[in-house]
């Protein structure tokens, strides 16, 4: 076999292994840290229906908080991503007409699909969309008033809309910006007869700034 035939081979082999070769730099896994505001919209409240006429026509809210996250995406290409953000159980105080009647805890990992755009050097920008499950424990913390005790669902199921950038200050580490809208509701029952009386509609917005890391 001759050198020319070998040296050949070698360029048309590398040739068709570059493109595998920056695919698999494009893809892979990034995690992000954030510390995240979470504000929660409590629009449902406004008035509450069934709610404010068992509870007097009083008002029911959740209040704002701030929580550790993190998230891992994984790249199937460079501009598609899966993203699993997760945090532990967060606390969430419970007011009524600013007055404090218990708590709750919840639990509430997305799933979100990405789409990352990639023609703007260090800053990368990205949207995406996908489902968030909450589950709710410690329930039975809430006094609503005259109504007696009130307790809340184990869980709830809502979308997710979500944007963000990264900004690359190597080929690894970056600092993230991320805001994302979480449909989040549970209804709110008597918890002595079971009645149920109005529904605790917290669709929070997050906003988060954190460290990002590209394997």
């Amino acid at each position: 076999m001759s050198n020319k035939f070998i040296a050949a081979a070698m360029i048309a082999a590398g040739i068709i292994a570059a493109p595998v070769v920056a695919q698999a730099d494009d893809t892979g896994l990034m995690v992000r840290a954030r510390a995240v505001y979470v504000t929660f919209d409590n629009s449902q409240n406004q008035g509450l229906g069934d709610t404010a006429v068992a509870l007097g026509g009083h008002e029911i809210s959740a209040n704002d908080r701030l929580i550790p996250e993190v998230d891992f995406s994984w790249f199937f290409t460079k501009n598609i991503a899966a993203e699993l953000v997760l945090t532990y159980p967060q606390t969430v105080n419970i007011q009524l007409d600013n007055t404090y009647i218990g708590k709750i805890k919840a639990l509430p990992p997305s799933l979100v699909l990405q789409y990352h755009f990639t023609d703007f050097g260090a800053f990368k920008p990205y949207v995406g969309l996908g489902v968030n499950y909450t589950l709710f424990s410690s329930r039975d913390n809430i006094i609503a008033g005259a109504a007696g005790q009130a307790t809340v669902e184990n869980s709830s199921v809502g979308m997710v809309g979500q944007i963000g950038f990264d900004y690359m200050f190597t080929k690894s580490l970056g600092l993230n910006f991320d805001v994302k809208y979480i449909q989040m509701e549970t209804d709110v029952v008597l918890k002595a007869s079971g009645t149920k009386v109005g529904a605790l509609g917290l669709n929070p917005i997050t906003t988060g700034v954190g460290l990002t890391y590209k394997f």
